[in-house]
C-alpha cells in the first residue's frame, strides 16, 4: 500500500477544506460539496448519510471523483468508494469533526464512512507536469 501518496493526497484535502464529489444517477452526473476527509489505518475515507442521494448513488455505481482546489493547484482522485461499518472509523471521523456529532454518531443507522479502493489521484498546477498517485 502506498501510505506515502495516500498521506499527501490526504494532507491536500485537508488543507483544501473543501472538495467537490462526483457521482452518478443513471446517466447524469451529480457534484456537491464535501468537506469530511480522514486518513486512517492506511485508507483515505469520506463520511455522509445514508439517508442521502448521495450514499444511494454510490451504493448503485460505487466509481466516483472528487476534486479540490487550493493555492493554484487542484487535485483530482478517482477510484471506487467502499463502505466501512467499523464502529472505530466512524469515531475517529466524528472525533475529526465534532461539529457533525449533532447530526451523526457512530451508533447510528445513518453514518456512513467509505473509503477510495482502486484509486488514482493527479496533482495538477498551472506551467507544472502533472503527478500521479495510485493506492
Amino acid at each position: 500500500m502506498n501510505n506515502e501518496g495516500i498521506s499527501k493526497v490526504f494532507e491536500f484535502l485537508n488543507e483544501a477544506g473543501t472538495y467537490y464529489l462526483a457521482t452518478a444517477e443513471g446517466d447524469q452526473p451529480r457534484v456537491r460539496p464535501f468537506g469530511t476527509v480522514l486518513f486512517y489505518d492506511g485508507k483515505l475515507y469520506i463520511q455522509t448519510g445514508k439517508i442521502k442521494p448521495v450514499s444511494k448513488q454510490l451504493a448503485a455505481n460505487p466509481k466516483a471523483e472528487i476534486c479540490a482546489f487550493m493555492k493554484g493547484a487542484w487535485i483530482r482522485v478517482s477510484g471506487e468508494l467502499v463502505n466501512d461499518d467499523d464502529r472505530a472509523v466512524k469515531i475517529a471521523m466524528l472525533d475529526k469533526y465534532p461539529e457533525l456529532k449533532g447530526m451523526y454518531s457512530a451508533d447510528d443507522d445513518n453514518t456512513q464512512v467509505l473509503y477510495f479502493k482502486n484509486a488514482t489521484a493527479v496533482f495538477s498546477a498551472f506551467g507544472s507536469k502533472p503527478e500521479t498517485v495510485t493506492f
